[in-house]
């Protein structure tokens, strides 16, 4: 049997499966992390370990912490640039006893 993927049916084939993409995705993920085990053509599929499934479970918390983090440095530096922006405009404003003398 030729796979769908190489002969441009890939979609429809996951449409007529009830399969999503990103579903494909994640399981290429865990095949090339080393958590799915190949299997022979045909042979019966089944669950995933324990170890693998928390392999799979502190991958995925792992994956969620390292973006908060990428999201929290953004965040910081953005902060930090802010407040120099602030520091630079307060430096520059002419203060408030010279202001009231006018």
């Amino acid at each position: 049997m030729r796979w769908p993927a190489k002969t441009g049916r890939g979609g429809g084939y996951l449409r007529r499966e009830g399969l999503y993409s990103s579903q494909i995705t994640e399981w290429r993920k865990l095949r090339d992390g080393g958590v799915l085990e190949e299997r022979e053509p045909g042979a019966k599929g089944g669950r995933l370990s324990v170890e693998q499934a928390e392999i799979a479970r502190l991958r995925a918390q792992l994956s969620k912490a390292e973006r908060r983090l990428a999201r929290t440095e953004v965040a910081l530096e953005i902060m930090g640039k802010a407040h120099a922006l602030l520091e630079d405009i307060s430096e520059s404003a002419p203060d408030e006893q010279s202001y009231r003398r006018r």
